[in-house]
């Protein structure tokens, strides 16, 4: 295999990546050599925290969702860690980095953007985007709806990163509604305001997850060649009254479902209504079979299918392709299926760091990928890989 995508100024690409105490890694610098990474080594070698590190470049909590004190290297008096990287995209050169600060408390995280604090994390989300591909997600399926609510509303946030304010003013105005509904007799116009805020913000953050559902649809019908066609549909009341009436129109109606269930909602102790009880579906496009009844192997292609297509529908909207961060993601694929993915990876215009355990997994992409073995902290680069 040969690399055929030549890089281009509209391409964003990771060009130097610097840890500091984070995780395994004591002191590294990497400046990755090709647009096709592939980091192999033992389990427990430091291969996803290496794509970790690179996920806590974006928005939100990386692609473990780990609690910031449980990312600085072991060992340390006090827990601190940094991961700061150079990227090329299509304004130019952009530094980010994020960490803990020696003065600061260890559970608070700060952004730095050229050496600037950021105004907000969505100022770094115009500037980069990151999708990534991880073993937990094999389990999506067979877990509660949450699991995928938040899968969706990542493809979300790579696209509109204002989705991330929705949701979290959502959360907040539902805590703060069970909080008072749990205290009884609360004060009713509080308890309108709060219910007008869950309204508001539930059928943004669901106009936003239904727009994606329908884009991501359009380009997986046309994306897929050797991986089967996924078909994405997304269960949730709001957007099934949002498929009848104007968007105001579905504030009103779950703003009087929501006065309306107040004691149900008090007696249970959560809210009945809202952007937390969506929930993502999906099936082969084909077959109409659900990825709930697909057996792992079949799951695992529908994941990636569903991955890739949703990185080339960022490049088409954005005009630059994310990062690509696929941990393991050859597992539980047969060698048709592991052919397909390394051939789409080839063509994909975006820059891809895949890990495994063994070399031999990779050695088809020798020609297009650099190959590093991770261990001890460290980066080898393996000969056998000369991407040209």
């Amino acid at each position: 295999m040969a690399n055929s995508v030549l890089p281009s100024t509209n391409q964003l690409r990771l060009t130097r990546l610097d840890l500091t105490d984070f995780r395994n890694y004591a002191n590294l610098t990497w400046r990755p050599a090709s647009r096709l990474v592939a980091i192999f080594g033992a389990n427990g070698s430091g291969k996803t925290n290496l794509l970790e590190a690179v996920s806590l470049l974006v928005p939100g909590r990386g692609l473990r969702g780990a609690r910031i004190g449980e990312l600085a290297r072991r060992g340390q008096s006090r827990p601190m860690w940094a991961v700061a990287a150079r990227f090329m995209t299509r304004d130019g050169e952009t530094e980010i980095g994020t960490g803990t600060l020696p003065e600061g408390p260890s559970e608070r995280r700060i952004f730095r953007l050229d050496g600037a604090t950021p105004r907000g994390q969505a100022e770094i989300a115009a500037k980069i985007a990151a999708v990534w591909l991880t073993p937990q997600m094999d389990r999506l399926f067979q877990e509660g709806a949450s699991g995928r609510r938040r899968f969706l509303d990542r493809l979300v946030f790579a696209l509109e990163p204002a989705h991330a304010r929705q949701i979290a003013a959502h959360e907040a105005a539902m805590v703060n509604r069970n909080r008072l509904l749990a205290e009884g007799h609360p004060d009713a116009s509080w308890l309108a305001g709060l219910e007008d805020q869950m309204a508001r913000h539930s059928v943004a953050a669901t106009v936003s997850r239904a727009a994606l559902v329908a884009q991501l649809n359009a380009a997986m019908a046309t994306s897929a060649k050797d991986f089967p066609a996924a078909r994405m549909t997304l269960s949730c009341p709001i957007a099934d009254r949002l498929a009848s009436v104007p968007a105001l129109q579905a504030e009103d109606w779950l703003r009087d479902c929501l006065a309306a269930s107040r004691a149900r909602d008090t007696a249970a102790g959560s809210s009945s209504l809202g952007a937390h009880r969506s929930d993502m579906m999906l099936e082969d496009a084909a077959t109409g079979l659900p990825a709930a009844q697909a057996s792992t192997g079949q799951q695992k292609a529908l994941l990636i299918g569903t991955t890739l297509a949703h990185a080339i529908l960022i490049e088409q909207v954005r005009g630059s392709a994310p990062l690509l961060l696929l941990d393991e993601p050859a597992v539980h694929l047969d060698p048709t299926r592991r052919r397909a993915l390394f051939e789409a990876l080839i063509h994909l215009p975006a820059q891809v760091l895949l890990t495994g355990t063994d070399a031999e997994t990779f050695l088809s992409l020798a020609d297009a990928a650099e190959g590093l073995e991770v261990g001890g902290g460290e980066l080898h680069r393996d000969p056998r890989f000369n991407p040209s």
